[in-house]
Order: structure tokens, then sequence, then C-alpha cells
């Protein structure tokens, strides 16, 4: 009887040798037929808008703030301050009506009845409040599991108040190319508004924004602000879409 038990339990085994070496020799077939295959990497771009005059808006500053902390790749964090704040008794030193714009045209593709601030928007695909963070986690997260559309790849050089960029996009049809001009940091007291008596900090703020066709390969030039001269900048470039405003591919370099 012992016996057949043991006949019993090597049939077993030597069966299930058989099954996970053809599993594991299928698999390796698998990822050989995929060696050539160029897969992208997730990424996140999250774009804030926001106002210094804006009362809910330094709880959106600061929960985008902590995200810049983790140091996550594939993460780029961009902070637009909108100018329609302007006009109740503090003017945001940072804040361009071309950003406004920019969140209207999100507004139109979210078909939201109007703008509002703090807004998030995670690769064009997705908007919510700004200061919602656990929101904010998740989507990142959401997006850096998934692979990117294209590939853009910038390389830069300073010249003087100015900064040369050479770019280089993949698939890159149907597509517009941003580069933004982003200041590290900065702290600011306001004093007067909704936010009147406070120093706000802020992050990777926006300080010029320029659109191109995504046309392959090429230069731009964008100058820099002589009052952020010597202070750390990086560039930020991403694709998107022009027909859904999808962002397809980013990368980002310091200056």
């Amino acid at each position: 009887m012992k016996k057949i038990y043991l006949s019993i339990a090597f049939i077993t085994l030597a069966a299930v040798i058989f099954i996970t070496v053809g599993f594991m020799t299928e698999n390796k077939t698998e990822v050989a037929k995929m060696e050539n295959v160029p897969l992208g990497k997730g990424f996140a771009v999250v774009e804030l808008f926001t106002s210094e005059g804006c009362s809910s808006c330094p709880s959106a500053d600061e929960t985008v703030a902590r995200l810049l902390n983790k140091n996550l790749d594939n993460v780029y964090i961009l902070a637009y301050h909108v100018d329609y704040w302007n006009r109740l008794g503090w003017k945001d030193p940072f804040s361009k009506a071309e950003y406004s714009q920019r969140q209207s045209q999100y507004a139109s593709k979210f078909n939201l009845s109007s703008v509002y601030t703090p807004q998030v928007v995670v690769n064009g695909l997705s908007e919510f409040v700004g200061s919602d963070e656990a929101k904010l986690n998740e989507v990142i997260k959401t997006n850096l599991n998934k692979q990117s559309a294209n590939s853009v790849t910038i390389s830069t050089q300073r010249i003087n108040n100015s900064v040369k960029v050479h770019y280089e996009v993949k698939g890159s049809e149907g597509t517009i190319l941003n580069f933004a001009l982003v200041q590290a940091e900065a702290n600011i007291s306001v004093k007067r508004g909704e936010n009147g008596g406070r120093t706000l900090h802020q992050v990777n703020i926006v300080r010029a924004l320029k659109t191109i066709d995504a046309d392959g390969k090429g230069d731009i030039m964008m100058d820099v602000p002589n009052e952020i001269n010597n202070v750390p900048l990086q560039i930020i470039a991403f694709t998107q879409s022009k027909k859904s405003f999808q962002i397809l591919g980013a990368d980002k370099k310091s200056i």
C-alpha cells in the first residue's frame, strides 16, 4: 500500500514539474517576443490652477508641495496662477491671463459650468478639487501604472537670460508640445484680499508657457525673467492631443 501511495505521489510531483516547466518556457517565449517592443513608462502631469487671492487655495498648494517632497519618478507638477482673483484686492504676482484661458479650455472639455480654484487636472483626463489629497494620490497611482502614448525627451542649454531647449518627440501626429518654465518655490507675504496677512509657500510655479506643434524634433528658446535668473528653475515639456487634451508624454530638465 505504501508503494502505491509513493507511486501516486511521484506521478503527481512529476506532473507539477512538467506543467511548471512548460509554463516557464511559454513565459520566456512571450518575453522574448516583447524584447524589441518599446514600452512607455507611466507618468502623471499634475496641473494645479491656484491663486494667492483665493482663501481655499493654500491647502491645495500644501497638498502639491507634499506630493513634490515624495520625489516620485515621472510625476510632473505645474502650478498655474490664474488672474481672475486679482480684482478682489490682491494681484497675484505670478498670475497670467493665459493660465486662466488654459483652465477655461479644460472647463469646456470637462463640461463644467464655470472655472474654479483650486482645481487639479491630471494628464488632461481627470479634474477635481486641488486639496483632495486622497483623490490626487489615487489618480496618480492609476496613471503611473499605465503606459505613455508617446515619448518626449528634452535637453537644455542656459544662454544668459534665456534657455535653449532641444526636443525629440515620437508619435507626434495630431499633438502639441508644451514647454513650461517652472520656478521651484517662493514664499509670498500677502498684504490684502482673502489671504491678507498670510505668508504663502508655493512650489513649481509656472512662470512662462510656450506651445508649438509636436513636429518630431527641433529647438526652441525661452526667456528667463531677470528676477528669477539666479533661482532654481526647470523646463517641463509635455505633449498633448489637440483634440482630446489628453497628455501623452512628458520630460523635465533643470536649468
